[in-house]
């Protein structure tokens, strides 16, 4: 048998202005919801900048999706020495390369949330790219320096006032 709630101390602590049983609810929005929207990008054309810090993006996530493919072709079609680990490695990858890819969309329609997943991919990809530099392979440390250029290019442009405005992004409050 479930536990009882005491409905009429519950009722009692929500409110008059809260909905219930048998009552409609307020009218408007109740006490802790923001009535405030959010605001709508800035008309007129896109900055470059934002345009440069969302192909960055897309390149990124078409990068991942495309390492992601290939890893999971390999494991199973392949000869390699864990196919489970491959496999899941694969899609893996394939699955990260969207958030930059969904993030460059949102950064071309000019949606403010959309900064947020393209900067966490370019603070991700430093990691990334200072593992590419300390290797022993030849071919790694070009990797690495081009994937550090990328993701430094992508944050200062995705920090870039120009942006920021672009994206509807309001700075913080000051005092007047």
């Amino acid at each position: 048998m479930g536990a009882r709630l005491p409905t009429g101390w519950y009722w009692s602590v929500l409110g008059p202005d809260r909905p219930g049983p048998g009552r409609a609810p307020a009218a408007g929005y109740p006490g802790r919801v923001s009535t405030e929207q959010t605001p709508e990008a800035p008309a007129g054309p896109r900055p470059g900048r934002l345009t440069a810090a969302a192909a960055l993006s897309a390149l990124e996530g078409l990068a991942l999706v495309a390492g992601g493919l290939y890893m999971l072709v390999m494991g199973l079609t392949g000869k390699p020495d864990r196919p489970t680990q491959a496999e899941t490695g694969g899609l893996t990858l394939v699955v990260l390369g969207l958030i930059p890819l969904i993030a460059a969309r949102g950064l071309l329609r000019r949606r403010s949330w959309s900064r947020g997943p393209a900067m966490i991919t370019q603070i991700m990809a430093l990691p990334v790219a200072w593992m590419f530099l300390n290797s022993d392979g030849a071919p790694w440390i070009p990797a690495g320096i081009a994937l550090a250029a990328v993701a430094v290019t992508g944050l200062v442009l995705l920090v870039n006032p120009a942006t920021t405005k672009a994206l509807g992004i309001r700075g913080p409050m000051r005092d007047a």
